[in-house]
């Protein structure tokens, strides 16, 4: 979505660097969460892909695969890089942007392998690298990790920045100060809305960081109006704000937001956004209910003599109803102040 701020006659090199740059962090995340020798040297090598990628100012360096066991990829993840690249060299501002995006992606893979080695290497080399990291921006420790983990999407307004011939190195900062906020949302949501099929499938959740849903929801709700003071004043403001509100709408209104764990924070970040969510909210829950009735029907047995659907898949449609409509409303506002209770996280040493 935020690629529709480009120019039309940039548009196409600005989809294309965004989306091979959105691959690209999706393949090193998978890459980089198992490794088990030496995960940050590992990982960090494997990551030079993601700042070369948006590195101008000189080719990318490949051997991503030295520190890395096995034989490697055939070349996809150099392709990647090529890719991303070649089309960033092609938008009229990149220089403007140049210094601003590469620091955005050292900022994202270093969050990314840390978290990662976390699980192995605990998370005091967490702390200590994102409590230096974030000295120089208003968010605590904690809140700097979910940001820079998720950065790629930094990455991705600041390429669209780089296809406006106006845009300016201080254009640029501003955006990457906006967009590390809105990432701190989009990540914690993210791990928001899976917290129980993670526990349940034994993925990393990250949410063990806050000893509390309250203390958690108080954090991100205000971060949530921060961001929205801030795209008052940056360019594309209304743009941007549209697309945080959005973001957050896809989120919580999956019904996992609405479970013990999450709504704390859902409903306080909903609040926070409203009115500007509210259409985008509304019409996600629509289509979140059509899909589910349509699997329903897809799946029905023979129609009962009034028409109507019969028996369990009658009873399951009404529950699918009340839960959405439940989870539309927000009904319950008591908040949960246990603590995530989803197994020991890693050790802090």
């Amino acid at each position: 979505m935020v690629a529709t701020i480009a120019p039309s006659h940039h548009r196409e090199r600005t989809v294309e660097a965004v989306v091979a740059l959105q691959v690209m962090f999706d393949y090193l995340d998978a890459l980089t969460e198992r490794l088990a020798t030496d995960p940050i040297r590992d990982g960090l090598q494997l990551s030079k892909a993601f700042t070369d990628a948006v590195t101008v100012s000189a080719e990318p360096a490949g051997n991503y695969y030295a520190h890395h066991p096995g034989a490697g990829d055939a070349g996809y993840l150099a392709d990647l890089a090529v890719t991303v690249r070649a089309a960033l060299m092609r938008l009229p501002a990149i220089d403007a942007v140049a210094e601003v995006i590469s620091m955005i992606a050292s900022r994202c893979a270093e969050a990314q392998v840390r978290a990662h080695a976390s699980a192995l290497l605990g998370i005091a080399q967490l702390e200590c690298w994102a409590t230096h990291e974030a000295a120089d921006t208003e968010l605590q420790w904690r809140e700097f990790v979910f940001g820079a983990m998720g950065s790629v999407l930094a990455a991705n307004a600041l390429i669209v920045a780089a296809a406006d011939e106006r845009t300016t190195r201080e254009q640029a900062s501003e955006l990457d100060s906006t967009y590390l906020s809105i990432c701190v949302l989009t990540t914690t949501l993210d791990h928001l809305v899976d917290h129980e099929r993670d526990a349940l499938t034994g993925e990393q959740s990250y949410l063990y960081l806050y000893d509390t849903h309250s203390i958690l929801a108080h954090e991100i709700t205000t971060i949530a109006g921060q961001v929205m003071e801030r795209t008052r004043t940056i360019s594309n403001g209304p743009h941007h704000a549209v697309i945080l509100a959005g973001v957050v709408a896809y989120y919580t209104s999956q019904r996992s937001a609405m479970r013990q764990s999450a709504r704390p924070v859902t409903e306080r970040v909903r609040d926070q956004l409203r009115p500007l969510i509210t259409p985008t909210l509304a019409s996600l829950h629509v289509w979140r209910l059509a899909k589910r009735v349509r699997t329903l029907y897809a799946t029905r047995p023979a129609r009962t003599g009034n028409g109507g659907m019969g028996g369990r898949h009658g009873v399951v449609l009404e529950s699918e109803l009340g839960l959405e409509r439940e989870a539309a409303i927000g009904a319950d506002r008591g908040q949960d102040k246990s603590a995530w209770g989803v197994g020991d996280p890693p050790p802090m040493h």
